[in-house]
């Protein structure tokens, strides 16, 4: 998928001048569908990606049939990885000092049992 996104020429507005970085892709145990997590480099609109994403699905679906041969072609659907974020969000919060003084006290209390 990050390929195609990469070498075809997708047409649609909101997807011109746009990197994405495909992050995962998740398939249903039936290969029936497939969700493919997106996110822009450099930011963007994601609402507007997607939904060009989502204009460019049967198009995509075929490129993906000429490079995997599977008996079902999954379905796409695209979605935002907010996994970033999350992660983001972790690290602040242990880099937090309140949080970094409780998980030394509680290294603390461990290393006396």
């Amino acid at each position: 998928m990050a390929e195609i996104l990469q070498r075809e020429g997708l047409r649609d507005p909101a997807l011109q001048g746009v990197i994405l970085t495909v992050t995962e892709v998740r398939a249903s145990p039936d290969l029936r569908n497939a969700t493919v997590f997106v996110s822009p480099l450099g930011g963007g609109d994601i609402k507007a990606i997607l939904a060009g994403l989502k204009r460019a699905g049967p198009y995509l679906r075929s490129a993906v049939a000429k490079r995997v041969h599977l008996k079902y072609l999954p379905m796409l659907q695209f979605k935002e990885d907010t996994s970033f974020d999350e992660g983001a969000k972790i690290d602040a919060a242990l880099r937090d000092p309140t949080v970094i003084r409780d998980v030394a006290a509680d290294v603390d209390r461990s290393t006396d049992e």
